[in-house]
């Protein structure tokens, strides 16, 4: 199924907050992925499986390297 994600990363604790949301960007369009980037949010494009592990190994990514808040709202049904 081919989803769409309205995603925010928040890295808690961080001096410069871009750093980390770039190294996020980047992994999820390794996993193959496309990102189109906004202010606030990004819109993260793809088939289900693909997008969920994605999402999955840029948190856990962003998670080691410190504490971080990341919101997801997914649509079935795009684009609207």
């Amino acid at each position: 199924m081919y989803l769409e994600a309205d995603v925010s990363l928040y890295p808690l604790a961080e001096e410069y907050l871009q750093h980390p949301v770039h190294d996020f960007i980047v992994l999820i369009e390794k996993q193959g992925c496309s990102v189109e980037n906004g202010p606030t949010s990004s819109i993260v494009k793809g088939e289900s499986e693909q997008l969920f592990e994605a999402l999955r190994k840029g948190y856990e990514q962003a998670a080691l390297k410190s504490g971080c808040v990341l919101i997801i709202k997914i649509c079935n049904v795009c684009p609207l």
